[in-house]
């Protein structure tokens, strides 16, 4: 049944819902929405332009949206400005473009969310040293977008959190301010899916979306409608804030499980990649993960805290997820036990050992280092006495834990070192020099196809054949 919507709506506010939750793709929102007063277009403010403000404000430009770009650091909005930010080429090229594109406004001015139809929180949402949820960032960012919400808005909570942050801090402090959610302004969650260095167009990846209410979900649909094809409209905000905390804790558990893999084919004198490649030729109920050093960014080493955290207020638990994050936490250091190890069989001691580092940007083709495990394997090495470097075409300088600046090795000796600990690897690097080296920690397994300098998921480095020969003897003697 079609069920009409008063004028009074909101710019975005569609007037057809009988395909809301249907079977058949949603109609709502394939036209282009009524504009703000005065203007031909609909304007949408962006709040937070980092790695995932910045690519939506783009998406949203890019069809046809008056896009206010909001962030309250004056430094990032000058690197915007002067295109010295981490996009992927698409991006980066859209960006050059729309800088000198009227319709599209870079400000730290927190009054200009007045001015749009829909308002986007792009915030981060981190843990502290304790593994808990950051919540200040969202917090004050969801403040003062109710203090400056007028009546038509629709108001979007995109950064990742636990089930109920949208009524938390949006909905419930707008009704306090005498807004009725559903008439006057429409609140809905739609938790981001920005994978940074990925070059699949934004438009091509769906968006779930729950409103607080029916009509808060049909306005929300409109806006994300400018953004991609294809939206999922879900029953609450809350399932939409479960869906993303689902994402990312099936991803770490699955990660660690990966890791645990390799470390059982280490003992067993087996090759974890060639099992994870082996079984993921099965064409179904099987998804290849590989181990590596441990996860970065901040989604998978963060986003499960949130579920976890309201978990404990509400007396329950999720045992298999809290392994699992502790497994991801820990295993910065279980490499740092692996080079230990391999340098005590080649002679060497960890104290006074060069040890370099390839990779410290959390992922492939990123510049970024938010919880990269390397920054950790660094400052572990360093505490245990170790002399560091690390090579990163991508990052030419990090801080280890608030105290040292390391600066990036532009042209590495591989035999200068005693061990390289192989974190990430970025496309279009040449890494062949590695193959001179004496000695390669690899635990993703990439450069297996030379066993005898490489130690890859292999205890020992030095003939490991014959490694795996003795443990196979010591195995039959045990039994």
């Amino acid at each position: 049944m079609t069920e009409s919507v008063s004028t009074d709506a909101g710019a975005f506010a569609p007037a057809v819902q009988e395909h809301l939750f249907s079977d058949a793709p949603p109609e709502v929102g394939r036209a282009r929405p009524p504009a703000s007063e005065g203007h031909a277009e609909p304007a949408i403010a962006i709040l937070g332009l980092g790695y995932v403000g910045l690519p939506t404000a783009l998406a949203a430009r890019a069809k046809g949206a008056r896009t206010i770009g909001i962030d309250v650091s004056e430094s990032r909005l000058r690197a915007i400005r002067e295109n010295r930010v981490d996009l992927v080429d698409a991006d980066r090229a859209l960006l050059e473009r729309e800088l000198a594109d009227e319709h599209f406004t870079l400000t730290a001015s927190l009054s200009r969310l007045g001015e749009a139809d829909a308002v986007l929180i792009c915030v981060p949402t981190p843990v502290d040293e304790h593994r808990n949820p950051d919540l200040h960032l969202v917090a004050a960012a969801c403040a003062e977008v109710v203090a400056h919400a007028r009546a038509g808005q629709t108001i979007i909570l995109t950064s990742t959190s636990y089930p109920g942050t949208t009524r938390d801090l949006l909905a419930d402090p707008l009704a306090a301010r005498g807004f009725t959610v559903g008439e006057d302004v429409f609140v809905a969650s739609s938790p981001e899916r920005i994978d940074p260095g990925n070059v699949i167009p934004h438009a091509d990846v769906p968006r779930v979306v729950g409103g607080v209410t029916q009509a808060c979900t049909q306005a929300a649909v409109a806006v994300l409608r400018l953004l991609t094809d294809h939206v999922v409209p879900m029953t609450s905000p809350e399932a939409a804030e479960m869906t993303k905390l689902l994402e990312n804790s099936f991803r770490a558990v699955n990660i660690a499980f990966a890791n645990e893999i390799a470390d059982v084919c280490t003992s067993l004198g087996i090759d974890a990649r060639e099992i994870i490649d082996a079984a993921a030729t099965k064409p179904y109920g099987f998804m290849p993960f590989y181990p590596g050093t441990g996860v970065g960014g901040h989604c998978i080493p963060c986003d499960p805290h949130y579920l976890l955290w309201e978990l404990r207020s509400r007396h329950a638990g999720a045992p298999l997820l809290t392994a699992a994050m502790q497994a991801i936490a820990d295993r910065p250091f279980a490499i740092v036990e692996q080079v230990v190890r391999e340098l005590s069989f080649a002679g060497r001691g960890i104290a006074g050992a060069r040890v370099l580092v390839v990779g410290v940007a959390y992922k492939p083709g990123v510049e970024d280092v938010r919880e990269s495990p390397a920054l950790e394997i660094l400052g572990e090495l360093l505490e245990r006495g170790a002399r560091v470097d690390f090579f990163d075409p991508h990052i030419p300088r990090i801080n280890i834990d608030q105290q040292q600046i390391l600066l990036s090795v532009t042209s590495p000796e591989p035999r200068a070192y005693d061990a390289i600990v192989v974190n990430t690897i970025h496309p279009r690097i040449d890494y062949g020099w590695l193959h001179d080296a004496r000695l390669v920690i690899d635990p993703s397994g990439r450069f297996q196809s030379h066993p005898e300098r490489h130690a890859s998921n292999a205890e020992e480095v030095v003939q490991p054949e014959r490694r795996i020969a003795e443990r196979r003897a010591a195995f039959r003697v045990g039994r």
